[in-house]
């Protein structure tokens, strides 16, 4: 076994140029592209095709909490197997090409999927596969760039996957809705190939000049017994964790279930279309603020970015219980995108500063027990949905909208709990 480059001492470091900034962020392009046609739009799509509408909530709610559990299990398990381990193709390089390349497999499947039980089983697989490139890939940002640039990098992170957001937004809806649901899959698998192999290629896996050298530490693999050391690292990361679980579940319950939403309050006709308006004004707030958003939080700190966005996240959703009109709906999302923008930047940066850089696959991977485990937690948001919807017209939007804004606040809360490690800068 060799040294991880990412820890090695390194005399041809340099700096980071603006093709890096690039480079190391063209995949998150890609599976942005990938889970928002996904969860809001295809997935809630083709249930509405093979379900009952009566059972479509519990449906949806189900499929997006199984995806979920199995991303929370193999992201870490990748992320850590990737750590310690190397190849003449790099260290997270060999993951990332093979993932991507068995998600062809698996969207091809849900394609095909003519009844429930299909769909769930490829869509399994796909959070499979996906997570196994997914774990290893987001190490580089951590592992390559130094901690008084990673705001920055951070938010040209963010900025990829609001442009993906954005282009899913304004295209897969609009084909669905003409019947065209082929050309969304096969955007989805064409940017999925296309980013991997900028990232795969051009991606050196070398350290940037800057980057403190860490002591190479073989990491050893994630058990259940080493699971609560890992999480418990340390009171800040664990409140991290806490914190950005709730926040992505306010955000996870407010975008979930708006296609029904669009369809039962609104009563529009092509609800799919319209569901990709909201995510393309929601995606252009969030882009316009992610970048600011990032350099803000290297000179202001991570801890005042992420408290403005979880109050701006709260009012968003408080906002949608009067909404009655598209444009309410549209106000409010610009609400919740310029939350959205902020958090997504600061928040992921503050995890990089918190963690040991020469482990970052695992402690990155075990950070997805938040962000997938909003998801999974978001599915009780489709069973609430259709139990107060059957007690009165519409009374789960209302119970989901307070639900999401409380989310907001309670992860607001325990982030004024965390240490800032890059409070104000110069």
């Amino acid at each position: 076994m060799t040294t991880p480059a990412a820890t090695a001492p390194n005399a041809l470091a340099r700096p980071l140029r603006a093709w890096d900034y690039f480079v190391l962020n063209a995949y998150w392009f890609g599976l942005s592209f990938l889970w928002n046609s996904m969860g809001p739009i295809v997935l809630p799509t083709l249930v509405t095709q093979l379900i009952p509408a009566s059972q479509q909530g519990s449906a949806i709610g189900a499929l997006g909490a199984v995806g979920l559990i199995i991303a929370t299990i193999v992201q870490p398990l990748a992320g850590a197997y990737s750590d310690s381990r190397t190849t003449h193709w790099g260290k997270r390089r060999p993951y990332l090409i093979g993932g991507t390349l068995f998600d062809v497999i698996f969207l091809l499947a849900i394609f095909f999927a003519r009844d429930y039980i299909a769909l769930l089983i490829a869509y399994a697989l796909l959070q499979v596969v996906s997570n196994i490139a997914h774990g290893p890939y987001q190490s580089y940002i951590p592992e390559l760039v130094p901690e008084a640039k990673r705001g920055a990098v951070t938010g040209i992170k963010q900025l990829f996957e609001m442009i993906g957001l954005i282009i899913t937004s304004l295209a897969v809806g609009t084909w669905i809705d003409q019947g065209q649901l082929w050309l969304a899959f096969a955007a989805i698998i064409f940017f999925l190939l296309f980013t991997m192999i900028l990232t795969a290629v051009f991606v050196t896996e070398q350290p940037y000049a800057g980057m403190r050298a860490a002591p190479a530490k073989k990491s050893e693999p994630i058990t259940l017994a080493a699971l609560p050391q890992i999480i418990f690292h340390s009171r800040d990361f664990f409140l991290w964790l806490v914190s950005r679980l709730l926040i992505l579940l306010g955000t996870n319950l407010v975008r979930n279930y708006v296609l029904l939403f669009f369809r039962d309050v609104l009563h529009l006709e092509n609800p799919a279309g319209q569901v990709g308006t909201l995510l393309a004004v929601i995606g252009v707030a969030v882009a316009v603020v992610v970048y600011p958003a990032g350099i803000l939080s290297d000179r202001l700190g991570r801890k005042t970015m992420v408290l403005i966005s979880g109050v701006l996240g709260a009012l968003g959703a408080l906002m949608l219980i009067p909404a009655t009109s598209l444009t309410a709906v549209l106000i409010a999302g610009s609400v919740i995108g310029v939350s959205t923008g902020i958090f997504l930047s600061a928040d992921w940066a503050w995890a990089t500063d918190l963690i040991p850089s020469a482990e970052s696959g695992r402690f990155l991977g075990i950070s997805n027990i938040a962000t997938a485990g909003s998801g999974v937690l978001a599915g009780i948001g489709g069973g609430m949905l259709d139990l107060f919807n059957a007690q009165a017209p519409n009374l789960g939007y209302t119970a989901l909208y307070v639900s999401a804004a409380i989310c907001f606040g309670l992860g607001t809360l325990v982030a004024f709990g965390v240490q800032d490690t890059r409070k104000r800068q110069p």
